[in-house]
């Protein structure tokens, strides 16, 4: 889960910028010519980001590197926020996110269980415990697994029901207008918002 020196150097600009505006930065990558710069409110908020504060982020990170030039070439800078669904790729991001349910896949193929999904309960800059479930005698049954051990994981958001059919319920409020301001709250099922900006 290591990053390039470019990405490592693109960090290094951009956490103070978004710092400056009272948000975090929850990841970056780049994946071939889109920069994906990914912001959250800090740990803790109960708000999410809205596409005010994704667009300003957008034009400061942009002006930044526009004057830096860290990266040879064209590029789009695309700024996004995680979404209710979020990966997770460095020991940070597990431990932001104790106490949620998560899906892990391991890297290595002939493990006995390659997936994990479960509760996470502990997290530190090696490791991550999930807890997947109660041994028969009822001890809770913890795995520790090694965050460098780990391919891929994510939280789960449970979803809530699907509406009935027939319609709203008579009294129901109207739904939102489409011009309301969508939002990517942690508890929510707002689309995750994001914005681009592609660099000369």
């Amino acid at each position: 889960m290591g990053d390039s020196p470019t990405v490592d150097r693109l960090r290094s600009i951009v956490t103070p910028i978004v710092a400056d505006l009272g948000l975090d930065l929850y990841d970056i990558e780049q994946r071939g010519g889109t920069l994906r710069v990914t912001v959250d409110t800090q740990p803790g908020s109960e708000r999410g980001i809205d596409l005010d504060e994704l667009a300003l982020v957008t034009r400061s990170v942009s002006r930044e590197l526009d004057h830096v030039d860290p990266i040879p070439g064209r590029y789009t800078l695309e700024v996004t926020s995680p979404g209710v669904e979020r990966a997770l790729r460095t020991p940070e991001h597990f431990a932001r996110e104790i106490g949620k349910e998560i899906s892990v896949r391991l890297r290595d193929p002939g493990a006995a269980e390659r997936r994990l999904t479960g509760l996470l309960i502990a997290a530190d800059a090696d490791t991550a415990t999930i807890r997947v479930g109660f041994l028969d005698d009822g001890e809770p049954d913890d795995r520790v697994i090694p965050i460098a051990g780990i391919d891929r994981a994510r939280t789960i958001f449970e979803w809530g029901p699907a509406p009935k059919p027939g319609g709203p319920r008579k009294g129901a409020r109207p739904p939102k207008s489409s011009n309301d301001r969508p939002t990517a709250g942690r508890d929510t099922q707002d689309i995750t918002p994001s914005t681009t900006e592609e660099t000369p």
